[in-house]
């Protein structure tokens, strides 16, 4: 992952993800079909690059992009999905009933 542009002119930061193309099993479902994505944040007047960048990684963040990346960088047999999913749901479950009294 690496920063494609910085567009001063129309205060437009992208971010480029190398070799990842419609095609590519790592690109998003609901983008498949559709023109490449690219998460982009605009720069505000006065903004410093350091301040956008922070934003950027915030979004990328909710987004999932990174997640959704590093899940795809080996492949997961099912039973392998299987117990990372229950595991997941047995800390939610351990979670809401330490705080199902509050």
């Amino acid at each position: 992952m690496s920063i494609d542009t910085v567009d001063v002119e129309n205060y437009c930061l992208h971010l480029k993800l190398e070799n990842i193309g419609p095609n590519s099993p790592l690109f998003p479902d609901w983008q498949r079909g559709s023109e490449f994505y690219l998460t982009e944040i605009k720069l505000k007047k006065g903004e410093s690059v350091d301040k956008a960048l922070r934003r950027l990684k915030k979004k990328i963040d909710r987004e999932g992009t990174l997640k959704e990346v590093r899940n795809h960088r080996h492949f997961e047999k099912p039973s392998e999905r299987r117990r990372r999913k229950m595991k997941a749901a047995r800390f939610s479950a351990m979670l809401s009933a330490r705080y199902a009294d509050l």
